[in-house]
């Protein structure tokens, strides 16, 4: 089998070998066999806690200037079509220059604009859009950053260790997700929030020392030049991808009919009880599902046929947002709660494992579906494929909140999850059934 070196002085297949033989846990392989994905995966987690640490930071801070939570949603509603277009730009320029090029200006962009959060606060600034205007900046450059991090991935590792990397990133995802707020409570509680940007400021500097030690990766194959003539090309090879598109559409329907995120604050209020408690709980469990996955994920591996594992770990998501609305539907029948200082404790338990199955399940086909790109997109239109990745995972769940909101004002709060988990049953075995190359889809002969 052929190799291509590379300057760090590794040499990565072209081609996968057998999948691997693992046992239960997390494969640890990617870590041993590249120092340089190591040095990349530990720099990233760690600078992710402090990004975690900053988001939460940005929000309490504008809470505290404002008394509004509208203003503090407008954080995120200012950041969204910048994200979504930098997502796809930021594509077009890992697949134009050199990959660890791209990297580290956008790393240094972010540090920058961190920092500049951190002069805002110790300055003293008591109008909102100074933190609006560099928390955009922020999460344009942190999108850029990590559409370009995926697109390296995959000329690091040979592909079959790309499964294991994927688990391995939801580990390091689920440490920044849970880590990550509750050091920024403890600190903006404690020492004010000047301290917890100036913590993420020193936390991001470990992002570089993975991105810094990385060999020069120009992309491979035809590259074409930077510009809106680059962006539709990325767009046009999705014609002639079947099952990356279709990875995209099974996506984009569970996030849209199985996103239940924006009924939680209702759900705390005037069904389970519990108010902001179990707003928290309730989205912890989607962490803790994803997390549990990702350790236990070492037999996904060797999973050859991925587009049926994607399916069935999506019909495994819907049945467990299914459980959920029909756990909603029981509390509502059964009255709710009288305040929301009661709590109802069976039903937020069941709705809290529904939350962990959801997430877990999600995590896996997000494994498959990420491995699925990363190995059978040419090098040269990876880092825009993966940029179209970004807009669909950033993109689905604000639509998902739309139907969620929608549906819960023309019905009932139970509604949205019961429906949706059965439609995305429905849609996503169709979909799967009427495009049977995405089903014979095989890890040994990855085709876009």
């Amino acid at each position: 089998m052929s190799e291509k070196p590379e300057a760090a002085g590794e040499s990565v297949p072209e081609q996968p070998h057998d999948p691997p033989r693992t046992g239960v846990f997390a494969d640890l392989t990617p870590l041993r066999q590249s120092p340089a994905f190591a040095r990349l995966w530990g720099g990233n987690a760690i600078a992710g806690i402090g990004s975690q640490m900053t988001i939460v930071a940005v929000g309490l801070h504008i809470y505290d200037l404002t008394q509004s939570t509208f203003a503090v949603s407008m954080v995120a509603l200012f950041a969204l079509v910048p994200m979504l277009v930098f997502g796809l730009y930021g594509g077009m320029l890992a697949d134009t220059f050199d990959r660890r090029t791209v990297a580290l200006v956008a790393a240094i962009v972010a540090w920058i604009s961190t920092a500049g959060l951190a002069a805002l606060a110790w300055a003293h600034v008591d109008v909102t859009w100074p933190f609006y205007l560099v928390m955009t900046v922020n999460t344009v450059a942190a999108t850029v950053l990590g559409t370009t991090r995926q697109a390296i991935l995959p000329r690091l590792l040979p592909l079959e260790l790309l499964p294991a990397a994927s688990a391995l990133t939801g580990i390091s995802a689920g440490v920044m997700v849970t880590v990550g707020p509750a050091l920024a409570g403890v600190l903006v509680a404690g020492v004010g929030v000047q301290w917890t940007f100036t913590t993420d400021v020193v936390l991001f500097t470990f992002a570089f020392a993975g991105i810094a030690s990385l060999p020069h990766l120009e992309p491979e194959g035809d590259v074409r030049e930077a510009g809106l003539r680059s962006i539709v090309d990325g767009l046009r090879f999705l014609r002639t991808a079947p099952n990356i598109r279709m990875s995209f559409i099974v996506d984009i329907v569970a996030m849209t009919f199985g996103q239940p995120r924006a009924l939680f604050p209702a759900v705390g209020a005037l069904l389970l009880g519990g108010g902001a408690i179990t707003v928290g709980v309730l989205t912890a469990g989607v962490a803790i599902g994803a997390f549990i996955t990702s350790v236990f994920s070492g037999r996904l591996g060797g999973v050859r046929l991925q587009g049926l594992a994607i399916r069935n770990a999506i019909s495994v998501f819907a049945l467990a947002t299914l459980g959920f609305g029909i756990v909603l539907l029981w509390t509502t029948l059964t009255g709710g709660v009288a305040s929301e200082a009661d709590v109802n404790w069976p039903a937020l338990i069941l709705a809290f494992l529904c939350m962990v199955v959801a997430g877990g399940a999600d995590n896996v086909s997000s494994i498959f579906r990420m491995t699925l790109l990363q190995a059978s997109a040419p090098d040269a239109m990876r880092g825009r494929i993966q940029g179209v990745f970004t807009v669909v995972v950033t993109g689905g769940p604000r639509i998902g909140d739309l139907y969620a909101g929608a549906f819960t004002a023309l019905a009932a709060l139970w509604a949205p999850p019961l429906v949706g988990g059965i439609l995305i049953v429905i849609l996503v075995w169709l979909l799967v059934r009427t495009h049977p190359r995405f089903a014979a889809y095989d890890a040994l002969d990855p085709q876009p």
